[in-house]
């Protein structure tokens, strides 16, 4: 029988019960609560977002294309020919089944305490599935796997079509590719295990935040998202990045010429110039000071130059090729001897800056001008045969479009539009891990340097950006000797100075073979004067990879064999980077030393503090 004391115990343990009950009921409704206003908040602001951006980017029907790049008829085409092939299609199909039975029979066997392994797997270096619960999570694991052989049985089955012609093959598998990265389960919050934790363990404020992070790239597109890559407010150009110490010691409508100061006591006789790329800023040249390129070629003992191309307006949309040649590589050479008063230099050319040199040394043999005595190229294309990824947007609908858009911006390709493209070229590094980390994690973009440069595009003439993609691109006019320029056709095999020739192993956008070919187009080729050479990682990491960096690895080779395979069999691999190797072979070429030269010690005065105006200009 239950006494009085142990009534009141009983009373005091159901109240502590209750309390503790109530607790556990008070923190789970607070958290309920707490996560519906934080999916009711970012609900309304995707509301008044859409009402916002819906009326101010609703297209002109008149003036808009739904296939812009004319995707309709080659897909048509290569769909139709796969259909009409119905023993390929059948073992296709029958192919895709078998990995799903494959796929569902592991399921099966982990489910029942089994070790199975994968019956496909990302690519080496694929970032998507760095998530532990995308293998250790049967419902992930599975999710992962059926994507991976959906997205490689479609990506196959262009490949594969038979009767294509190779052009068409290529675009329609690399926007095949885009459409299956676009769909992978990692860009939805769903099926994201990452974005699950994080909407559980914040209550829903990532979402809140990922949809304050839209709004704001909405906003900064004028109504098209605009990406952010990177905190742009972190970086300066002058005070954190590009702040190698110089002259702008002449200038003209196209570019301005950095004179960099010295850092020893003596330096090489002959100058160094480089002729960066105009579809971005040289500063790629020059970030963090103990990835500058240009600091680590002043600190050898080089006169160094540099052309900083203006970032241009639609008051220069009709300046081309030529102009770029004359105003560009030519009236730096003057310059560049007013400055020192010497009669030859060592150049330099990456990426498209090197298809100019290219063409220019070609124009320079033909006018008997000997001002360059050795040249050396960055990840730069002579011979587009075979181009990379690029080339997809060089047809008739691709340069139409290219026109279009850039006559409705007064004669100039905007900026953001050609870092669009470059972004595509790797889709999931650049777009879809940035989506995913801005609005489903609701993550800030960070600090990054080489992101900050990335998103600092800039603009194209129409007269110029025309003449390229559809003389190199399309015509592969130089190659074949059918470039003119001047009035002169060029002849690449009539150029017969010494060459350094750097590609990069995984480079998209000059793929190594092609940058091979070019190399194979000059005289010095057939007299041992051409150095070829490949680097490790891609079109950026492969060239800025300093010393001290010890990444990657390069591979050498003192003979230009008939063919790149044949080149790479013989290679020897070095650890590191290139670059010492690069100064091996120019101090050879850049004369004796002697007093350092000060920028606007010659004939030419200082205009300004490098790195100048000009790059300063944003699109």
């Amino acid at each position: 029988m239950a006494t009085n004391k142990d009534k009141k115990n009983d009373k005091e343990q159901s109240k502590a019960q209750g309390t503790a009950e109530g607790g556990i009921l008070g923190e789970g409704l607070a958290a309920f609560e707490s996560f519906s206003k934080a999916m009711i908040e970012a609900s309304t602001q995707a509301q008044d977002l859409m009402a916002q951006v819906i009326p101010t980017s609703t297209p002109d029907l008149a003036a808009s294309k739904a296939d812009p790049f004319g995707l309709a008829p080659d897909f048509a085409d290569v769909f139709g020919k796969i259909a009409s092939h119905p023993e390929t299609l059948l073992a296709a199909q029958s192919q895709l089944w078998q990995g799903y039975s494959a796929i569902w029979a592991n399921a099966i066997k982990r489910a029942s305490g089994e070790a199975a392994d994968d019956v496909i797997k990302p690519a080496p270096g694929d970032r998507r599935w760095r998530s532990a619960d995308w293998n250790e999570n049967p419902a992930f694991d599975l999710i992962k796997q059926s994507y991976l052989l959906n997205a490689s049985w479609i990506n196959a089955l262009v490949e594969n079509a038979p009767d294509i012609d190779p052009k068409t093959r290529k675009k329609v598998a690399f926007f095949t590719k885009q459409m299956t990265d676009a769909f992978a389960p990692t860009n939805f919050a769903m099926t994201n295990p990452d974005v699950l934790k994080a909407t559980v363990q914040s209550k829903g404020e990532n979402l809140q935040k990922g949809m304050e992070n839209f709004a704001r790239d909405m906003e900064r597109g004028d109504g098209t998202l605009k990406i952010s890559q990177t905190d742009t407010k972190a970086f300066e150009i002058g005070r954190d990045i590009a702040t190698a110490p110089g002259k702008v010691i002449y200038e003209n409508e196209i570019m301005q010429l950095l004179q960099f100061s010295p850092t020893t006591k003596t330096t090489f006789s002959r100058p160094l110039v480089i002729f960066p790329p105009w579809i971005n800023k040289y500063y790629i040249l020059d970030l963090r000071p103990d990835q500058s390129m240009i600091r680590w070629l002043v600190d050898k003992g080089y006169s160094v130059f540099l052309v900083s191309w203006v970032n241009p307006d639609p008051a220069l949309k009709d300046k081309g090729f030529e102009d770029y040649m004359r105003e560009g590589i030519l009236a730096a050479l003057d310059a560049i001897k007013d400055a020192t008063g010497e009669e030859k230099v060592n150049a330099v050319g990456y990426c498209i800056g090197g298809t100019l040199l290219a063409a220019t040394l070609a124009y320079m043999a033909a006018k008997k001008d000997k001002r360059i005595a050795s040249a050396t190229f960055f990840a730069a294309q002579a011979d587009f045969e075979d181009p990379g990824d690029l080339s997809v947007f060089c047809d008739d609908a691709g340069l139409a479009e290219i026109a279009r858009r850039m006559d409705e911006a007064g004669g100039v390709l905007d900026g953001a539009a050609m870092a669009e493209t470059f972004n595509m070229l790797r889709s999931n590094d650049l777009i879809w891990s940035s989506v995913i980390s801005n609005y489903m994690l609701g993550k800030s973009p960070r600090a990054f340097d080489l992101l900050f440069w990335n998103a600092d595009s800039t603009r194209m003439p129409k007269a110029l950006h025309l003449f390229y993609l559809d003389q190199f691109y399309r015509q592969n006019a130089f190659a074949k000797g059918q470039l003119v320029l001047g009035g002169e056709k060029l002849d690449p095999g009539n150029v017969n100075i010494p060459m350094y020739v750097q590609s990069s192993r995984d480079d998209h956008i000059a793929p190594y073979a092609s940058v091979y070919r070019g190399a194979q187009l000059y005289g010095g080729a057939k007299t041992g004067k051409v150095r070829f050479m490949m680097a490790g990682s891609g079109h950026i990491a492969g060239v800025i990879n300093p010393p001290k960096a010890k990444k990657y690895r390069h591979w050498t080779n003192t003979a230009l064999s008939e063919t790149v395979e044949e080149w790479i069999a013989g290679a020897e691999e070095h650890p590191g980077s290139w670059w010492p190797d690069w100064h091996n072979w120019l101090k050879t070429k850049s004369g004796k030393k002697g007093p350092a030269r000060t920028p606007g010690y010659g004939d030419l005065p200082v205009i300004e503090d490098a790195p100048g105006r000009y790059v300063k200009v944003k699109s």
